[in-house]
């Protein structure tokens, strides 16, 4: 990455002042992963804040981020459309349960598996994701109701404040760091941005530059059109001669600003989830429903949560505990779901911008959710004139700063099949948006990369002692992988009555090597000929000890099959 996180130790101003700066970027993700989730914007900022809270609080990685994402949404979606928002609840409960049952089963460790070609495909698939969604922000709802790209003046000023946001990033650290420069940027282009609105008429109605009120107002017109628009065909069936229904052609930004009641992010304190909906009832068929989407909320939110962790890590040169935030993001996601939220989990855009704004320490987080409840309780109508420029800005630094340029420039140094790995894992994450499908995908590949080149290492030397006997002095594992080679190695037939074979410097691993091995005793023995093993180590021992009467081998230390010369190096 390049050096735009710039190593510093942690203050209580800089926590406070990067919560802060995370706060506003969380509104407009919140809401957008809401939509995406098909619930309520107040569910996803609640879900934000209590996610963010108590992660913070409890989990094993002070500075980092967490919040409702849309990997959790793209989950959540189908849950809520099959079954209804009542039974999204108690599925974000179990998953916390899940998740907390992993922390205490110390399973969290099971992040170093994870390959480091994985972790450069899979920061730089997100880095180009997140640059990818900022895409959306350049959008706006057409007199037609649709979504379309912008244009003219208003394409232009938005890029301009963008690249302003940008410059104020980058420039503002060479200067001072009394203020993180992300929100000395959010600040004056919100600033600029609302002299704009006001001075420049936008010709197709409402502000030249978009708002996260207007986002949230686009969005939610947006969504009663798509709604209205698949069932318009079943209530005009019937009324085909009066003409086409006019409704959706009055969709316009003008009658999308009368929503005021959908245009807001103002709210009350959240409630108890059964003092709002009705409650699901409590038996084995509403846990079969929610049972296979609880396993999978639990999966994607510990990967990309311990993936997130790792990262920052590596920026902060420190170590975080993942079991810790395993319980962390667990006991986050049972208050979450008790409260009406959809759940989450670690954030990394806003782990970046945290960490690049100066928070190190568990305050930054609880910062961020504490003043993201603020925003919805009190100052919502201020929150709502932020320009999305000044955020999509924000988050293009955040691309540039995440993205692993230096391994571009290794493919000519880097392994062809490692290459490959980094190219699949980024990949997937563009294509299919599901970072941590795409981290299970690259373990899955380098596993049987490992494999495969580990099964070609196996090979023998051949000796002969004083006594006559054959011996066979393995180098390199047996395994499932390598048994096919192992089994080449020997000839049954034209080997002498007495043959050893010497694991010195080899190791059994599996039951497929005690298998093959138990395979070619028999095979010696329908021949007459006596096999000896020496030399196992002792969790080859184990093994067969385990195995018993499965496997019969004569494991022989007899001083006759010991080859000094072979022991010297």
């Amino acid at each position: 990455m390049l050096n735009f996180f710039t190593p510093r130790s942690g203050s209580v101003k800089d926590d406070v002042l990067s919560g802060l700066t995370v706060a506003l970027a969380l509104v407009p993700e919140a809401i957008a992963f809401a939509f995406v989730a098909g619930v309520s914007p107040l569910i996803g900022l609640y879900s934000a804040f209590f996610i963010g809270l108590f992660s913070a609080v409890l989990g094993g990685r002070p500075g980092m981020i967490s919040g409702a994402t849309g990997a959790m949404a793209v989950v959540v979606v189908a849950l809520v459309a099959q079954y209804g928002v009542e039974y999204l609840f108690p599925t974000v409960i179990l998953c916390g349960l899940l998740q907390i049952a992993i922390g205490l089963g110390r399973l969290g460790k099971l992040i170093r598996m994870v390959p480091h070609p994985v972790m450069l495909g899979f920061v730089n698939g997100l880095a180009i994701v997140i640059g990818l969604a900022q895409l959306g922000s350049f959008k706006t709802l057409s007199a037609g109701g649709k979504l379309v790209y912008l244009t003219g003046q208003p394409l232009f000023l938005m890029l301009g404040l963008v690249a302003a946001t940008m410059a104020i990033i980058w420039l503002l650290p060479k200067l001072t760091r009394a203020i993180p420069a992300s929100l000395a940027a959010i600040l004056a282009v919100t600033i600029a941005s609302v002299v704009i609105n006001q001075s420049v008429e936008n010709p197709v109605g409402g502000n030249v530059l978009a708002t996260v009120g207007d986002m949230l107002r686009t969005n939610t017109r947006a969504a009663e059109i798509a709604e209205a628009s698949t069932t318009e065909p079943t209530q005009t069936a019937t009324a085909d001669a009066a003409g086409p229904s006019t409704e959706l052609a009055s969709a316009s930004p003008d009658s999308a600003s009368d929503s005021t009641d959908a245009g807001s992010i103002s709210g009350g304190l959240p409630q108890l989830f059964f003092m709002q909906y009705e409650m699901v009832p409590l038996n084995w068929d509403t846990l079969v429903i929610i049972f296979p989407f609880a396993i999978v909320l639990c999966g994607v939110g510990l990967i990309e949560s311990l993936m997130t962790l790792t990262l920052i890590d590596e920026i902060t040169e420190t170590r975080g505990k993942g079991n810790r935030e395993c319980i962390g993001q667990g006991v986050a996601n049972l208050v979450c779901g008790l409260f009406g939220g959809m759940g989450g989990c670690a954030m990394i855009g806003q782990s970046l911008i945290n960490v690049n704004s100066g928070g190190r320490g568990r305050l930054s987080g609880i910062t961020a959710a504490v003043c993201l409840l603020l925003f919805v309780l009190f100052l919502a109508p201020l929150i709502e004139q932020i320009p999305m420029a000044a955020l999509v800005g924000v988050m293009f630094m955040v691309v540039i700063g995440t993205f692993e340029w230096a391994s571009l420039s290794m493919f000519k140094r880097m392994p062809r099949s490692d290459m490959f790995v980094m190219v699949l894992v980024a990949g997937y994450t563009v294509l299919m948006h599901d970072l941590a499908s795409a981290v299970i995908l690259g373990v899955i590949v380098s596993a049987l990369v490992f494999a495969w080149q580990h099964a070609t290492h196996i090979g023998t030397d051949i000796k002969f002692n004083d006594f006559g006997s054959k011996i066979y002095q393995l180098h390199g594992p047996l395994f499932f992988a390598s048994v096919t080679s192992f089994k080449d190695m020997f000839d049954v037939s034209g080997d002498p009555d007495d043959v050893v074979i010497d694991f010195y410097y080899s190791r059994v691993y599996d039951q497929s090597g005690l298998e093959a091995i138990n395979w070619l005793a028999a095979k010696y023995e329908a021949n007459g000929k006596r096999l000896h093993l020496t030399h196992l180590s002792r969790e080859c021992r184990d093994l067969l000890n385990k195995a018993g009467d499965l496997v019969e081998i004569n494991v022989s230390e007899d001083p006759q099959y010991h080859v000094a010369t072979d022991r010297l190096a």
